[in-house]
């Protein structure tokens, strides 16, 4: 890198998922949050600049109205779009989520931003027992998050864009739940999870091609 180049500036942008949040336990009684970014800057060393820009409990609504602000003023060339799960929690439409997703990735494009969506993570409850209505609940709601993820894997093939399937590389593939290691509130991820997203980010945008660190959305997407 020459001196004085600016780094490609690659942006984590999104909710508590993004910050990094965690729940206390007795294991990690602080809690520090641990946002992916910091292990996706780990690994891309001089390559690119990581920033995160994530508010825990926001709804896709919200990150749609500072995008720009928080993302296309800052001119990176990619940015990385977690949200959902806040909405998923408020039962809101999946149709109506990607419309708010579709915004930010179009935006991004529209910019010559390179869009990376990622899937929101399943959820985890301990059901204790026979409990069919329970079982019912839980079914709804991984079947909600399973719709929304369709759209943005569809949504990210036919702009031949790549996406990170988080909800896949975390959860249980017996039960669909979030896989016990990577949470341990049944919805924000543990250290070990969050770890797992900034590798996942890093093996599969950036560690064998780096064009998306130096070109336009149309030439740096693979499916």
């Amino acid at each position: 890198m020459v001196s004085g180049t600016r780094l490609p500036l690659i942006l984590c942008f999104g909710d508590s998922l993004t910050a990094g949040y965690q729940v206390p336990s007795p294991s990690n009684p602080a809690a520090e949050d641990a946002p992916y970014g910091q292990v996706l800057q780990e690994r891309l060393g001089r390559r690119g600049l990581v920033e995160v820009s994530a508010v825990c409990g926001e709804v896709t609504g919200e990150m749609v109205l500072r995008f720009r602000a928080a993302v296309l003023d800052r001119r990176p060339q990619v940015v990385i779009i977690l949200g959902g799960t806040n909405d998923l929690g408020w039962n809101a439409d999946p149709a109506e989520i990607m419309r708010n997703l579709l915004k930010m990735y179009e935006l991004a494009r529209a910019n010559s931003v390179v869009p990376v969506p990622v899937t929101v993570p399943s959820i985890r409850v301990e059901l204790g027992g026979e409990n069919p209505e329970a079982a019912a609940w839980l079914a709804q709601h991984i079947q909600r998050r399973q719709r929304l993820n369709a759209l943005i894997a569809e949504y990210a093939g036919s702009k031949g864009l790549r996406y990170l399937d988080l909800f896949t590389e975390t959860a249980d593939p017996d039960s669909l739940m979030l896989a016990q290691p990577y949470s341990n509130d049944g919805l924000h991820l543990t250290t070990s999870g969050y770890h797992l997203f900034g590798r996942l980010a890093y093996e599969r945008l950036f560690a064998d091609d780096s064009s998306l660190l130096g070109s336009s959305p149309s030439g740096a997407a693979h499916p």
